[in-house]
């Protein structure tokens, strides 16, 4: 019976000091049939990307300019966190974000 406390004891001890986060054991893959600027994309784009690319020439406020851009935006908030070029700056995009990005691109860059 004492052992058997302790075998419980030990189990529940080192289940608890599991320290993962709930992002990083779940699959992170976007439940969307088919993803498009403004469904899915435009949002986010707005809340990360808009404040500093704005007016002038990387300008990211349309569907336009975010379409023609595409390659760069993929590479850029794909960056390792500490590379210089990764964007946002001083941030990142959650996995699931960029998965969206990732799969309107693949999905044909779909505005509506």
């Amino acid at each position: 019976m004492k052992k058997l406390i302790c075998t419980l004891s030990a189990t529940v001890l080192f289940t608890a000091c599991e320290s993962r986060t709930y992002e990083e054991i779940s699959d992170n893959t976007p439940i969307i049939q088919v993803v498009t600027y403004n469904k899915d994309v435009k949002a986010i784009i707005d809340g990360n990307c808009v404040s500093c690319h704005s007016p002038g020439p990387q300008a990211l406020t349309n569907y336009t300019q975010v379409k023609s851009n595409i390659n760069s935006i993929i590479d850029r908030i794909s960056r390792a966190n500490g590379d210089p070029l990764k964007m946002p700056q001083g941030g990142s995009l959650s996995p699931a974000q960029i998965n969206i990005i990732n799969k309107w691109k693949a999905d044909g860059l779909l505005e509506n």
